[in-house]
């Protein structure tokens, strides 16, 4: 499949009102995702509560307030690590700058990298590596 016609696919996706289109075309299989704003509006909303109800307790407040969910992007295989045989980008513990890279997701050869939202402190981290990734999959938190 060319370029050409999965930039058409694309811009079909964001003329219509469907969210997902897979289309396979010989051995190349295109998922194209799109979030609608209703979804986004719900996803923000549902953060918030947790953020109100962490201020009530007084002990994880801190943590629940200020972390932030790293999700995956797009749909692909996640790479922890820059190349094979050499240490991942980041490890729980590990102090992050915000635009540092911290994973690779390689979706039809193109290699994307997820840079980190905000500066912070690594809290959690998938366990996934060199597997297949599904868009809005959890890969990490920063506090």
């Amino acid at each position: 499949m060319d370029l050409s016609k999965i930039k058409t696919l694309i811009d079909f996706v964001g003329r219509s009102n469907i969210t997902e289109l897979t289309v396979t075309e010989k051995d190349v299989t295109v998922r194209i995702f799109r979030t609608s704003p209703a979804e986004a509006g719900v996803a923000e909303p549902s953060q918030k509560p947790e953020s109100t109800t962490g201020v009530v307790s007084d002990a994880p407040s801190s943590v629940a307030k200020t972390s932030h969910a790293v999700k995956a992007p797009v749909f692909g295989v996640l790479h922890r690590a820059p190349a094979p045989g050499e240490p991942p980008f980041v490890a729980i513990g590990d102090a992050v700058e915000e635009g540092q890279t911290l994973f690779i997701i390689e979706a039809m050869k193109v290699f994307n990298t997820i840079a980190a939202p905000r500066s912070g402190h690594i809290a959690h981290l998938t366990d996934i590596d060199n597997c297949e990734v599904e868009t809005g999959d959890l890969l990490a938190e920063i506090a």
